[in-house]
């Protein structure tokens, strides 16, 4: 049975939600399954390791904000 256009609008909401929970829960699986994983703060990367330690990796271009509706043109 095709969603209602009220129920593809609830859907289409709760995207964000569902893309955080499955970045957290792949960074998680990441490290228990002993593989490093990259993240950015401010204007730096740097590779977690399982054991919690921490190296930085280099300096990055700080984070772009956009407006919802912007549209940007990647050269």
């Amino acid at each position: 049975m095709p969603l209602s256009e009220e129920e593809i609008d609830y859907l289409e909401a709760h995207i964000p939600e569902l893309a955080d929970a499955a970045f957290t829960q792949a960074y998680w699986q990441a490290l228990a399954a002993g593989s490093s994983v990259m993240i950015t703060e401010g204007a730096a990367l740097y590779e977690i390791f399982p054991n919690g330690s921490r190296r930085f990796v280099k300096n990055i271009d700080p984070p772009t904000k956009v407006t919802i509706g912007e549209k940007w043109v990647l050269r």
